[in-house]
């Protein structure tokens, strides 16, 4: 029989074998299958009574070059995946690659590929290739099958998370912290003392990146708004306890704000904290729920009614708290939960600031975490836009490709032009932040933020509306090519709703502009 490897004159590495379009044609019975996609050759003879789709399919196209119906049926990047690139035996003589497309039109943001920008440093570039390659070593080989299958980011990738300094970066805009839990150098080399909010931002883009939103939330939705308001306004002694272990990937963090009874309302909570006669502890009884991470976590940012006001208190999980998962429409790896405490006991040192404050402290909170918010979804609205344009280049219909069609560009066109546009107002953004203190950024940016909040999440409605009419029935099947739209328009809405609904932030940034207005000179028509 022929060895597909041979060795190479000038090397001992082993080199694959090339074969003419007549040799593989001699290969085309069940027993006996190759096939050509894209300039390689497969033997997919044991595959094909593995194969999802059947043998049928297979054997149809066995012994030619079926790079064009491959392509019309699978995603590219499942060539990649080792139990499929072990199927590959050699390469077709004289033949290069030609269909494959691996990178797609406005699939990175300006400040990736732009030559000159405003906003992004050296630093910033060296710190994106860093988070991108840990997220690929890291993260993205399971992403998908354990967001499919609900499964929590485990321990040991926390851990790993940690060591790289992965999770300490996600708080890089606040490098006196990253400093003083032991973090002197975030990826890339780049000194904590050094970032900005666009290093943050570039780290939730990153995330993002990987089509999964439930399975990145249970990453860092949790620890992104549950953790600042402990380092922002906790004791030292708190601080020291929670935050080099967070940052370490030992322990996990979820913010408990939100309860069946208000939603959005959170002046309106009804948990509450009863302290000792002695004063030594609280005793916490209510819900909070859909707490992202909260499946997971072993301390709970919690808001309560106390006698002297609404204050925040930190809860470790004990045998007072206990947690259920509430199914959503996204991916249950974002451990979505339902937090119960029950004459739960915690020491008075847990308290976060003063007493009665913590209303303030979650308002001051909301805006960071509606700014990520935007970046995380319009970051998956183009990971849309780039699945979309892959697609459209790559598949055909009568006799043409998608993108020759006039109604096809037109809404690739809407959709990069939306998530364009709302990216530029981000930037804007992230860059007003970077020149201000936290109280100018709550005084001054909370109505452009929510303003922008409403935007993206309208954005993401026409996104999701398109890049369905663009895959078709495949972006209502949950694996495959259009696997990636099916959970971005299955899970969209969630934007829409958390961290403020869109009424609720359109009406709040007309308010905020209103009170800028009133008292002062405005124009007249």
């Amino acid at each position: 029989s022929r060895s597909f490897l041979r060795e190479s004159p000038c090397h001992t590495t082993p080199v694959m074998a090339q074969f003419t379009l007549d040799e593989v044609a001699k290969h085309a019975s069940p027993k006996d299958m190759w096939i050509v996609i894209d300039g390689d050759v497969y033997d997919v003879t044991k595959f094909s009574a593995l194969h999802p789709g059947g043998q049928f399919p297979l054997v149809e196209v066995a012994g030619t070059d079926c790079t064009e119906q491959f392509y019309g049926l699978h995603r590219g990047d499942i060539l990649k995946n080792p139990r499929f690139a072990k199927l590959k035996i050699g390469t077709l003589a004289g033949k290069k690659a030609e269909l494959a497309v691996q990178e797609a039109p406005y699939s990175e943001a300006h400040g990736f590929w732009r030559k000159a920008s405003p906003y992004y440093t050296e630093s910033h570039h060296r710190f994106r290739a860093a988070i991108r390659e840990i997220m690929e070593r890291e993260v993205i080989p399971t992403a998908a099958e354990d967001d499919e299958e609900d499964s929590y980011p485990s321990p040991e990738l926390m851990l790993a998370l940690g060591k790289a300094g992965f999770i300490a970066a996600m708080f890089s805009s606040d490098g006196k912290v990253v400093k003083q839990a032991g973090f002197d150098k975030l990826p890339g080399g780049v000194d904590p003392m050094e970032v900005d909010e666009f290093h943050e931002l570039i780290l939730t883009e990153e995330v993002k990146r990987i089509g999964c939103y439930g399975f990145s939330d249970g990453l860092n939705g949790g620890l992104a708004i549950g953790l600042p308001p402990v380092y922002k306004f906790g004791s030292q002694k708190l601080i020291d306890e929670i935050v080099p272990a967070v940052f370490r990937g030992e322990k996990r963090i979820c913010l408990a704000i939100t309860e069946p009874y208000g939603g959005s309302d959170v002046a309106g909570i009804h948990t509450t904290a009863v302290k000792s006669a002695d004063g030594k502890t609280w005793t916490i009884n209510g819900v909070k729920k859909w707490i992202t991470g909260g499946m997971f976590a072993e301390y709970f940012t919690t808001l309560c009614k106390t006698d002297k006001g609404i204050t925040m208190i930190v809860v470790p999980r004990s045998a007072g708290v206990d947690t259920k998962r509430i199914k959503t429409s996204y991916s249950g790896a974002a451990g979505t939960a339902y937090v119960e405490y029950k004459d739960c006991v915690v020491p008075v040192e847990y308290t976060v600031g003063k007493e009665g404050a913590g209303f303030m402290y979650a308002m001051a909170n909301f805006n960071k975490e509606r700014w990520g918010m935007v970046a995380a979804g319009n970051r998956m609205s183009r990971l849309m836009v780039e699945e979309c344009f892959k697609w459209a280049l790559q598949r055909k219909v009568f006799g043409k490709r998608l993108i020759d069609q006039p109604v096809i560009r037109f809404k690739l066109a809407q959709m990069a032009a939306e998530v364009e546009s709302v990216h530029s107002f981000l930037e804007d953004l992230t860059y007003q932040m970077t020149q201000m203190s936290p109280k100018e950024v709550n005084s001054h940016l909370a109505g452009p933020i929510a303003l922008l909040k409403y935007q993206q999440t309208r954005v993401a409605t026409l996104v999701s509306d398109n890049a369905c009419q663009i895959f078709g029935g495949r972006a209502l099947t949950r694996t495959g090519m259009g696997q990636f739209v099916e959970k971005f328009q299955r899970s969209f809405k969630m934007q829409a709703i958390l961290g403020g609904s869109e009424e609720i932030m359109a009406d709040f940034a007309m308010r905020q502009a209103v009170k800028k207005a009133d008292g002062k000179q405005v124009a007249k028509l």
